[in-house]
Order: C-alpha cells, then sequence, then structure tokens
C-alpha cells in the first residue's frame, strides 16, 4: 500500500518562508535579544539527520519520545570509555579519579541547569520514571496514610500516575484529579481551586503535556500548594530541554527530567530535591555506594544525594549529559522554546487548513508538538504511510490511555519538533497527509 510514487504540491495553502513562518506566530514568551542561530548549521552535529529511511530523507518528527545526539555528546561518551572508563568514588587510582570527578562535575552541571541551590539537591535516576518512583516510594511510603489524598491531573503520562497508584494501595491515601476541558486539554482552574486543599498531602503536575502540548502555568501551581502545605513535583520530561527551567523560581519541592530527552543518552535521569526534603527521606534501594558504615545488622547511610544513588551508577550517562547540557546552552534554551513554538503553531494552522482533521491541545501558546486523527483513518495507518515517505512520527495513546478515554479515541497521531526541525520539513509533512488523506478517500 503505497501513498503515491510523487506528491505533488497543493496550492490550498500559501507557504511562507522560514522567516515569514517565524514572524507570522508569536510565541507565549518574549523574544529573546541577538540574533538567531542558524538552525540549518545546527543539523550538521546530527549525524542521524542525514540519512533516507525507504529512499526519502529522514525527517525525524518523534521528539517528545527521545531527542537525538549531538555529535559532542557521541564523541564525550566516546572519549571517556577510551580514557576514563573506572569506576567512581571507590578507587584511589589515576582513573578512577578522573571518573568521579567527570561524574561529580555532571551534577554539579545539572544543578547549574536547574538553578539549583547546589550540586546535592540533584539526584542521578535512570529517567523521569525512576526519578517519580523514588519520591513515590521514600517519600510517599513515609508520609502518606489513610485518607490523605494524592492529587495529580488528568494529562499525566503513566509515569507520574501509576507510581501513585502504587503507593496509594499500600498506604490507603487516595488519588484524586483535576479535570481538563475539550480537546484543548486546559487544566480547569476553578477545579484545581476546589481540589488543591486538605486532606492533599501531594500534588504531582505534567509540566508540559507529551500528548496535547499544553503548557501549564507549575510556579502558580506550585505556590498555591506551598501556602496549603502542600508538597509538590513537576514532571519535567517534555520542558527541561525546550525551555528555561529554574526550579527555585518555579517553587517546586521536586522536579524530574530525562536526559535522552535533552540530547543526552538514555538510561540517565534527574530528580531535583529541596534539600531539606532529601535529607529526611530513607533510602530508595540498598546496597554498596550510598552507605558510611555496614554492620550484619545494621548500616549508616550517606547524606543527601548519594544515599539515594546505590550500586554502580551510570557513570558515562551523566557524562553525556553534561556535553548535552552545555550543548543546549550554547544555543540558549530562550531561542529553542520560541523555535519549537513557533514550528508547532505553523504545523498546526497548516493541519487546521486541511480539513477532516481533528486537532487536540491549545490552539495557541502550545509547546513543540501537534496531535492529531484524520477522519476515518486509525493514526497507526497514517504513521505507517508516513514512515514509508520518511517521516518519524508517533501514534498510539502516548502513555496517557485515561486522557485518550476522557478524550474518546484510543489514539492520536503526533508530530513532535525540537530546534534542529525546520518549515521546510513541515511543509513535507503537510504533503504527506494530504496524499494519505486522498489514499483513504478513494
Amino acid at each position: 500500500m503505497s501513498v503515491s510514487p510523487s506528491l505533488p504540491t497543493e496550492p490550498a495553502v500559501a507557504r511562507p518562508s522560514a522567516a515569514e513562518a517565524s514572524s507570522a506566530v508569536a510565541p507565549a514568551a518574549s523574544k529573546p535579544a541577538g540574533p538567531a542561530p542558524d538552525w540549518r548549521r545546527l543539523r550538521e552535529d546530527f549525524p542521524i539527520l542525514h540519512q533516507t529511511v525507504h529512499g526519502k530523507p529522514l525527517i525525524y518528527f518523534d521528539n517528545a519520545a527521545t531527542s537525538q545526539k549531538p555529535r559532542v555528546v557521541i564523541e564525550t561518551l566516546r572519549r571517556y570509555y577510551e580514557r576514563d572508563n573506572a569506576n567512581v568514588h571507590r578507587g584511589i587510582h589515576e582513573l578512577s579519579n578522573r571518573a568521579t570527578q567527570a561524574y561529580e562535575a555532571a551534577r554539579a552541571r545539572v544543578a547549574r541547569f536547574l538553578n539549583a541551590r547546589c550540586p546535592e539537591e540533584i539526584v542521578f535516576t535512570r529517567g523521569t520514571t525512576e526519578g517519580i518512583n523514588l519520591v513515590a516510594h521514600s517519600w510517599g511510603l513515609q508520609h502518606l496514610k489513610p485518607g490523605d489524598v494524592i492529587l495529580l491531573t488528568e494529562l499525566e503520562h503513566h509515569s507520574n500516575l501509576v507510581p501513585w497508584q502504587l503507593v496509594a494501595e499500600r498506604t490507603g491515601a487516595k488519588l484524586a484529579f483535576v479535570p481538563v476541558t475539550g480537546d484543548e486539554g486546559i487544566v480547569d482552574a476553578r477545579r484545581l481551586e476546589e481540589l488543591l486543599a486538605p486532606p492533599v498531602k501531594l500534588f504531582a503536575m505534567v509540566h508540559v503535556s507529551n500528548s496535547l502540548g499544553v503548557v501549564n502555568p507549575v510556579a502558580d501551581w506550585c505556590a498555591r500548594a506551598r501556602a496549603r502545605g502542600i508538597v509538590t513535583l513537576v514532571d519535567g520530561a517534555q520542558s527541561a530541554g525546550h525551555m528555561p527551567v529554574d526550579v527555585q523560581a518555579l517553587g517546586c519541592d521536586f522536579f524530574v527530567f530525562s536526559g535522552h530527552k535533552t540530547c543526552g543518552p538514555t538510561g540517565i535521569g534527574v530528580l531535583y530535591g529541596r534539600q531539606e526534603l532529601l535529607e529526611t527521606l530513607p533510602p530508595y534501594q540498598g546496597g554498596g555506594e550510598m552507605i558510611l558504615s555496614v554492620e550484619y545488622h545494621r548500616t549508616l547511610f550517606k547524606p543527601a544525594p548519594h544515599r539515594f544513588e546505590a550500586g554502580t551508577p551510570d557513570i558515562s550517562g551523566p557524562i553525556g549529559l553534561h556535553a548535552a547540557l552545555d550543548y543546549l546552552d550554547m544555543i540558549g534554551r530562550e531561542r529553542i522554546w520560541q523555535h519549537d513554538q513557533e514550528l508547532a503553531q505553523y504545523a498546526y494552522d497548516r493541519l487546521a487548513a486541511l480539513g477532516g482533521i481533528r486537532l487536540f491541545g491549545p490552539k495557541r501558546n502550545r509547546a513543540g508538538l501537534v496531535s492529531f486523527l484524520l477522519q476515518d483513518v486509525h493514526a497507526h495507518d497514517v504513521v505507517t504511510l508516513a514512515d514509508r515517505e520518511g517521516i518519524a512520527l508517533r501514534g498510539g495513546h502516548h502513555c496517557t490511555q485515561p486522557l485518550m478515554r476522557k478524550l474518546g479515541v484510543e489514539s492520536t497521531a503526533r508530530a513532535s519538533f525540537y530546534f534542529y526541525n525546520t518549515v521546510e520539513e513541515v511543509d513535507r509533512f503537510i504533503e504527506v497527509i494530504q496524499a494519505i488523506q486522498r489514499f483513504f478517500a478513494r
């Protein structure tokens, strides 16, 4: 089943130049000062983008699932394994010293990236999922009891839902959800105000929805929660690599993100926790490295963050993440955020003009992704046919099954963007979607 051997350009929608597209869509934040980066030159930093898929140039629009890696990250990982590979903290030989210094330098770099008060507020994890599980089990099992409430939104990824379900079952706490309204998925502010009250003990919220592109006002929510003595956790998986994040300005107690969505390696993540909170929490796992001393019947643990990093850690992951964060800040996260928003708005507007399509998420001020359904076409069929044209999309429930049911659908197709994507790629994507519509209209 082929979409078309050649896809003619259809003049139904005028296609502006890259410069015109950038000026046509106003981002939510003010434009950063200074000259814009040379986005086309930055694409040269990503070897994976320069290939063909099924004989067509690759267009990678699955960045909400994982980002691609610049050459500097790849080379940093290679150098570590060629020169410095050794276990950290335990050795006194030169390679171990180098590895330890690089590992702890990465922790300090993450602290600067998030504007944490000190490196001791940064815990390395395997990703966003493990960071939330750590808080759920270490903080949750210590503080939650029957009758307490864990407040979430209806936008949450399974990673910020299933761990709280497990902890609620063990502690007798209950889950409550702030509802969202319509296909735009905006959180109902009135219901939030009603629900954000005792017996709520923790409010865990997504910063940017991976399914709808909604950007939540988490600083405001954290301030409201703190005024009521409620602990807060922000899921920053979709925000940390795309916009400036200042955990002190957000006022959150915990913040989590994954390295692989920020141009870093897979298998490395970050949990930020306020130091005074981390110091009160018991270890999440037990083993070597996180101990001060061990007897047969008793163990004394290291202070945070090391008490939460049992065993040999992922050493190359933080080192690669360090290089990725340097790279992102070299570009400027304000610039990245502006670029992503403009590209997503352009894609949204062009899709909206096609007809026979259902769009999800806010009409304006969205993050860098667009979710949609073609009339009478399953999302998986859209993604399969797009793949034959070299375009990598995502189709499915995006690990937000309850949200999909709320919207009355099983799945959506999703195009998600990053700074190495272009207006021309969006134009090609629109041509392919038009061809898919023609194919199923036969």
